[in-house]
């Protein structure tokens, strides 16, 4: 089966809440897909935001040596004035040298939450075991400096939300596995999480379709390059297809 460039092919994807099994919503008010727009010119303006939100990169921090280096998104992001919009912020550590303290860094991340029109921060950081000190002073930072109430979530791998669980008692709204570009750490597709904060969305990549997903959840939808208006549409209709 053939959704044109790309497609969710056997993708397990629930639109509606009321479902059963469906774990808790984490994020009340966002619709049920969400679109990753990476840093590829991205322009969304066909998105009907009843049906999807978009979630953006919007800054890279690198981490190295005790330095923090900043880069903004570079490329042009058009999506419809009602769409929710969640900005995330990638971290990415060269492993050089020890980290920056997470005291310098969380002012810059916390301020992205005050952005015209962004309903949600989420942080990206494929953390390793010894930077998780790190991550989870940082994380517990930034939950201070923003509003009470306004959403906080991460990535996580698939480990963290089963077998490994260390991510459990992070003050965030939730944590989204991402099922691609995984590598050793594989995913049994349909198979549930046992932490709760990953319990209520999963992460896929148009390029990396699965044969199933736990049903009732928020899918957040990666796009290697820039989002097409077929590509938006066929990844919908591949959802509404197994809800």
């Amino acid at each position: 089966m053939s959704f044109g460039r790309y497609c969710l092919s056997g993708v397990a994807v629930a639109l509606t809440v009321a479902c059963c099994g469906c774990a808790r919503d984490r994020l009340p008010g966002f619709p049920r897909v969400i679109l990753w727009a990476w840093e590829s010119p991205q322009n969304l303006s066909f998105l009907d935001p009843r049906e999807a939100g978009v979630a953006f990169l919007a800054k890279t921090f690198v981490l190295a040596d005790r330095q923090i280096i900043a880069r903004p998104r570079l490329q042009p992001l058009r999506v419809p004035p009602a769409t929710r919009l969640i900005s995330v912020v990638r971290l990415e550590s060269t492993g050089r040298g020890d980290l920056p303290a997470a005291a310098s860094l969380a002012p810059a991340i916390a301020a992205m939450a005050n952005e015209p029109g962004i309903s949600a921060l989420q942080i990206d950081y494929d953390a390793r075991v010894s930077e998780r000190a790190f991550y989870r002073d940082l994380i517990g930072r930034v939950r201070e400096r923003i509003p009470d109430g306004f959403p906080l979530s991460i990535t996580a791998l698939a480990s963290w939300c089963n077998s490994d669980g260390w991510i459990a008692a992070l003050p965030v709204r939730e944590a989204v596995p991402m099922l691609f570009r995984m590598g050793p750490d594989r995913y049994r597709p349909g198979a549930a999480f046992r932490v709760p904060l990953c319990q209520a969305s999963v992460g896929v990549s148009m390029d990396e379709p699965l044969a199933s997903l736990p049903r009732g959840r928020r899918v957040f939808v990666f796009h290697p390059g820039s989002w097409s208006e077929s590509d938006y549409k066929n990844a919908l209709q591949e959802a509404h297809r197994w809800q």
